[in-house]
């Protein structure tokens, strides 16, 4: 995931934000580069209408851009099935020369963990004649772990209830260890193998490789006495028939420590300072597998990339910003407080829409955007320029617009009027979400100071909700520390906005805008931008504020 770079607007994106992350990510990847579109906040309705004309699905919601464990190149570790033997387990974490296998049941799920200091630390343990019966040892094990073939299977998915017996003396002694059930090592003597028959045994392992009678075969047929046969000599078979119990009698099975690929690395750190474990598996949003991480993992952490678009404010940008590496910002807003670690690529130019500048990027560089994107782009522009009603529009807007719209083969007068008609219906909304829908922090004279923008056809729909909007400002302002909360309700086609002030400093609202609050608000004739219109003014009469 290093190589990976995100391109985020701002907090509460409008059309401008996300089609423009969404360009400038086709953009990169022309480049070369490996870029992914993001989004802080909901899809306004305006915006949503453009991506459905067009056919592009919204950029994924993320929280934060703090490291996580899917930003590390992790240890990747194959999970076995709790049915594997210490033997194989063993083998596996020799081979791959990781400290823990995850052991996951059939539907690939974490139920435990095998490690080598358990497998080595119970094998001390294990030397319990009885110890394939209680750990229910299969057939199958017992024929991997001694390398032997069968002779003779009494029943499928055999297990045994018995204990292991080495029939290493003259028939009639061992005769008084062998119990039914029991599992007995064995040489070639046939005495010896009638004996064991005789006493009911349910497993035979015949050592070196030795031939079976076909007098025993028979026998063994009668009594149900399953028979092996192994390379193994009689000592290492004695040796070896331990190790094909299943990890599942061994593995840690209760308060399991495991991480998940979008847990952050600071609360990672926290855990592992608080336990000794040599690694940790990692689980994928489903709870699979994926693999393993230990704490030197931690040392090489990668900071995950961002390019900034359509703002570079950190008020206003991703959670965890300050832990990520900013590469490049392409903006057309004043420049704000944002420090970066390195020199960055940043643009910025006094255009009505970042769209506009991402467009430019492409035709510089001879790249012809797809449909698609030149219409998104175009919904940018129409969105951010109101048609160019808004003052802040250029005719660096006007042309990068007329060219955009041949390729996307829209008419954007037309286009324009059907975007905002379907994205300034008020209808279903909740205060909260057309507070929010543009709303932007911004610190004036050490002051804090939040200015929302509506865009609507919908003046009545507003009306019906007005003073649940007036309620929640006040609210927010209590709460959330502001000292002045500002929206402005425009009227896209009257060309002018309503100011609607809360805070404690209304008065740099009406010494900014030369009007006078009634009820705390007041109509500003003409004034379409906040960009352009609003944050300057407002900016300087804060500044007389004490």
């Amino acid at each position: 995931m290093s190589d990976v770079v995100y391109i985020t607007g701002h907090r509460n994106p409008d059309t401008d934000s996300i089609c423009s992350a969404i360009a400038y990510s086709e953009f990169k990847n022309k480049m070369g580069l490996n870029a992914i579109p993001i989004r802080l906040g909901e899809v306004s309705r305006e915006t949503q209408f453009a991506l459905d004309y067009f056919g592009v699905k919204a950029p994924k919601l993320i929280e934060t851009v703090k490291t996580q464990i899917a930003d590390l190149d992790i240890d990747t570790v194959t999970p076995i099935s709790p049915e594997t033997s210490l033997k194989s387990a063993w083998s596996m974490i020799r081979k791959t020369n990781v400290k823990t296998l995850p052991v996951i049941d059939d539907e690939d799920k974490l139920i435990g963990l095998a490690s080598q200091s358990n497998i080595t630390s119970c094998y001390m343990d294990i030397w319990d004649t009885n110890v394939i019966e209680k750990s229910e040892t299969r057939l199958e094990n017992i024929l991997d772990t001694l390398s032997a073939k069968c002779v003779y299977a009494a029943e499928d998915n055999l297990k045994f209830a018995g204990k292991i017996v080495v029939a290493a003396m003259h028939p009639e002694n061992a005769e008084e260890f062998i119990d039914s059930g029991d599992l007995v090592i064995c040489g070639n003597r046939e005495d010896a193998q009638n004996v064991i028959l005789t006493n009911g045994a349910s497993l035979m392992i015949i050592t070196g490789n030795h031939v079976v009678s076909d007098e025993i075969l028979e026998r063994s047929k009668e009594v149900k006495c399953s028979i092996i046969v192994t390379p193994y000599d009689t000592f290492t078979a004695a040796r070896l028939i331990t190790q094909s119990i299943p990890v599942s009698y061994i593995m840690a099975k209760d308060n399991l420590i495991c991480f998940k690929t979008d847990d952050l690395i600071d609360d990672v750190r926290e855990v592992m300072l608080q336990n000794r474990y040599r690694s940790y598996p990692v689980l994928d949003a489903t709870g699979k597998v994926v693999g393993s991480i230990s704490r030197y993992h931690l040392i090489s952490e990668d900071k995950k990339k961002v390019i900034l678009v359509d703002h570079n404010e950190k008020a206003q940008s991703v959670h965890g910003l300050e832990d990520a590496e900013i590469i490049e910002i392409i903006d057309h807003h004043k420049i704000g407080a944002i420090e970066t670690g390195n020199p960055i690529y940043f643009r910025n130019e006094p255009v009505g829409c970042t769209a506009t500048i991402v467009a430019s990027l492409f035709f510089e560089n001879g790249i012809r955007p797809s449909r698609k994107i030149a219409g998104l782009l175009c919904s940018a522009i129409i969105s951010d320029t109101l048609l160019f009603k808004s003052p802040t529009s250029t005719n660096t807007d006007k042309l990068v617009l007329k060219r955009l719209s041949s390729i996307a083969d829209i008419d954007p007068e037309k286009y324009g009027k059907e975007m905002f008609k379907a994205g300034s219906s008020l209808e279903g909304k909740t205060p909260d979400e057309i507070l929010n829908q543009d709303f932007k922090p911004f610190t004036m004279n050490d002051i804090k100071v939040g200015v929302g923008q509506i865009s609507t056809m919908d003046t009545e729909g507003f009306e019906a909700i007005r003073n649940d909007i007036v309620q929640l400002m006040e609210k927010r302002c209590e709460n959330e520390g502001f000292g002045l909360i500002l929206l402005l309700v425009t009227d896209i086609l009257e060309g002018g906005s309503e100011l609607i002030s809360i805070g404690s400093y209304n008065n740099a609202v009406e010494k900014a805008f030369g009007v006078t609050l009634k009820d705390n608000c007041a109509y500003a004739p003409g004034l379409m931008s906040r960009k352009k219109q609003v944050i300057p003014p407002l900016t300087a009469a804060m500044a007389t504020q004490k």
